[in-house]
């Protein structure tokens, strides 16, 4: 993200001191290189506005649970508050707490199990089936992504390593039994995103309007293909093709799933049943 943002300035036009002021960039040992930008030589001025909503912001990330290293943080909130003056003094009238009780304690009942090498009973919520499940895991890890907080562990209802957001986990009990992560369970890396598709997933092609071409940066797609006049054709994978049938109800005349046949007749037997209740 850093790189893209930089890449960027190859297309910034300074207009002093020169009519045309080009900046250069140069990438090298892991060392980035700012040159022919004289007119960044001035400490970045924050209105009142920024500075309030950066201080915010970073005390909200100092709520996060699970955040384990916080005195660089904590150092930074200082330096900005006191380098912001009175945009400080308005941030820090906002009291900011996150309400993630249930979440630090099921965080906390993670770690003790992580610890002892103990098994987990969980009553999770999956969203994308709007259903409570009930499961044992063994636990391998907690981790933080995009500012929530999973249990990565071994599901023995799956027989596969699986991510559970603690903020859904409607129910959690540290078992006596030792926990027995398989030798072939490995950690997912998330540099690359929190959920990809598996190959044994639905492969789907929806054609969108321009009203519906958010589904295109809501979902992760394999392919999207630019159809003219704003219209999409997108294809995803899903483990579960109930999500994409009550995607394509929400659509409406916004969008269309256009393959596989099954999935399209059953969207069609779900839109004759909705508008039979209007009967």
């Amino acid at each position: 993200e850093l790189v893209d943002d930089l890449n960027m300035l190859w297309c910034v036009e300074l207009r002093s001191p020169d009519p045309y002021c080009p900046i250069d960039l140069s990438y090298e040992g892991g060392e980035i290189v700012v040159s022919e930008a004289e007119s960044f030589d001035r400490p970045l001025r924050l209105g009142v506005d920024e500075a309030s909503a950066l201080l915010i912001a970073l005390r909200m990330l100092a709520e996060l649970p699970s955040l384990e290293e916080r005195s660089a943080l904590n150092r930074t909130i200082a330096k900005l508050e006191a380098a912001a003056g009175s945009a400080g003094a308005v941030s820090a009238q906002v009291a900011v707490q996150l309400d993630d009780r249930g979440t630090r304690s099921a965080a906390a009942q993670v770690r003790d199990a992580i610890e002892r090498g103990r098994r987990l009973h969980l009553s999770y919520y999956v969203h994308g089936r709007d259903e409570a499940t009930e499961r044992d895991v063994d636990p391998m890890r907690l981790l933080v992504v995009e500012g929530r907080t999973y249990l990565e562990g071994w599901c023995l209802r799956a027989e596969a390593v699986r991510l559970f957001r603690l903020d859904r986990v409607l129910d959690l009990a540290v078992l006596d039994e030792p926990a027995s992560v398989p030798a072939q369970a490995q950690p997912r890396d998330v540099d690359q995103g929190l959920f990809r598709p598996s190959a044994d997933d639905v492969e789907v092609e929806l054609e969108l309007s321009a009203a519906g071409r958010w589904v295109a940066e809501y979902f992760p797609c394999e392919r999207v293909t630019d159809l003219g006049d704003g219209r999409l054709r997108v294809v995803l994978r899903t483990p579960d093709t109930r999500m994409v049938r009550r995607l394509a109800l929400r659509l409406g005349e916004d969008g269309r799933v256009t393959s596989p046949a099954g999935l399209v007749g059953e969207i069609r037997e779900d839109a004759d049943a909705a508008l039979a209740q209007y009967a």
